[in-house]
């Protein structure tokens, strides 16, 4: 018997000017292969001339890409650095990294990363360009804006509630035309039920008789007082939601300025409503000459979401191979749990993926319309549930909206009953195909009332 004294030969090395960071709230610990320099790690404090040093540092030893884990938002300014650069950065999935040998440690960490991205073994989260991101970012910021907004609302409810103002319950939004008049007017003096109910606009569906029994309260210095507090917060968070839309509408004629308007004039608004939260301009005609499609055609998918949609993913989409990547993505797809040929889980993964939230919610919008995509929802809620059906829903939106900016298609929408003749035919055909494995034939009934 031959004694081996050979090791066995490694991973192939995919990138030799590979490094590895492993990114922390105080400092940053580097790690390049230890033919490159005599001190293969090294730690630099997360100060911004630190982090410049620590990129010319590994420029210096001819670095070519870097992999790092997403850790907070830490790991922001070291990636705007690198790239200012020249290095590709490659922003790992914790769980891809996650197995360190031996006793863990950020040095081990690093030179881990280091090594799994030398082999080529590390996949590069999805991150947008310069541009996209600073759209992301104001959009992100817009939302926050909103939910805080959000909030104060709750707090003006609650001081009615306290003076017992029955406002809320006579005007379908406390922050429409009718309520804040009438908030507007108690916090400016007035008290008279007549004069208040007086602001009713015509569009309020609740008598005026009705109002004005509402507005019968036990007015109370403090609870007045809580009152104009909560409402001049809510004023503040609508003039920075104001200047969010600014911002927004300055980063999308920055994207535009290069690009031509399209050859086709803007297909015609599916509805003229305007959605809540709304941003106060109209972005159709900027995101067509964007994307080139009108992606509001899509049921489900308004300007706002349209929007949202583009921030987050961008215009290219080409980062996706294909429409069950991008679904993939979005967690919208089943699970692949397999083990020894038998399937352990198909369920999706849980997510904090914006643009998923956004699809679900859209996916249950569309869920009560009088399209094909509402059939379907209805079709698949009545067989496995709402909950599967939403996904499934989502899912649909989601390949529509990966189709139109990847190929430019566009979407007519066909209608449920369409849909509903198509779902009848598939039926009647595999009903026909199972009679006629086990030896039977199936025969149309003739109509009721023919003998």
């Amino acid at each position: 018997m031959t004694r081996r004294t050979e090791k066995s030969a490694g991973l192939p090395i995919i990138h030799d000017r590979a490094a590895g960071i492993d990114i922390g709230a105080r400092f940053h610990v580097a790690a390049v292969t230890p033919d490159l320099c005599g001190e293969p790690v090294q730690t630099f404090q997360a100060f911004t001339g630190d982090i410049e040093r620590m990129a010319d540092w590994l420029v210096s030893v001819g670095i070519k890409t870097v992999a790092m884990e997403s850790t907070g938002v830490y790991w922001v300014p070291v990636y705007e650095v690198l790239e200012d650069r020249g290095i590709e950065v490659i922003v790992a999935n914790a769980r891809e990294a996650r197995a360190v040998p031996g006793r863990k440690s950020d040095v081990n960490d690093a030179q881990w990363l280091q090594r799994l991205h030398a082999c080529g073994l590390l996949r590069a989260s999805f991150r947008p360009g310069r541009d996209i991101v600073a759209l992301r970012t104001y959009l992100r910021l817009r939302e926050r804006h909103l939910e805080y907004g959000a909030a104060h609302i709750q707090h003006m409810q609650k001081a009615l509630t306290f003076m017992n103002l029955q406002l809320h319950h006579v005007v379908s939004d406390l922050t429409g035309v009718t309520g804040m008049k009438i908030v507007r007017a108690i916090l400016n003096g007035q008290r008279d039920p007549k004069v208040l109910a007086a602001m009713r606009d015509v569009r309020c569906k609740a008598s005026m008789e009705t109002v004005r029994a509402a507005l019968v309260g036990n007015y109370q210095p403090e609870h007045i007082f809580a009152l104009k507090q909560a409402v001049a917060l809510y004023d503040f968070y609508q003039t920075q939601v104001d200047e969010c839309d600014a911002e927004i509408e300055r980063a999308l004629a920055g994207l535009n300025a290069d690009r031509e308007s399209p050859a086709s004039p803007l297909p015609e608004p599916r509805h003229k409503t305007k959605q809540p939260n709304a941003v106060n301009f109209d972005t159709r005609p900027l995101l067509y000459q964007l994307t080139g499609v009108d992606l509001t055609q899509i049921h489900g998918i308004g300007p706002y979401l349209a929007l949202r949609l583009i921030g987050e993913c961008g215009t290219d989409l080409s980062r996706w191979p294909t429409a069950k990547h991008f679904t993939s993505w979005l967690t919208l797809s089943p699970g692949c749990k397999i083990s020894g040929g038998k399937v352990l889980s198909a369920h999706t993964r849980k997510t904090t993926n914006r643009v998923t939230a956004h699809l679900r919610l859209a996916a249950v919008t569309v869920g009560r319309t009088n399209t094909a995509l509402g059939a379907f929802y209805r079709r698949l809620a009545a067989r496995i549930g709402k909950a599967k059906a939403v996904t499934a829903t989502a899912r649909k939106i989601a390949v529509l909206f990966y189709n139109a900016m990847r190929f430019g298609m566009a979407y007519h929408d066909p209608g449920a009953d369409h849909y509903e003749s198509r779902y009848r035919e598939r039926v009647v055909k595999q009903l026909h195909r199972r009679a006629a494995e086990f030896g039977f034939t199936l025969q149309e009934a003739a109509p009721q009332g023919v003998s």
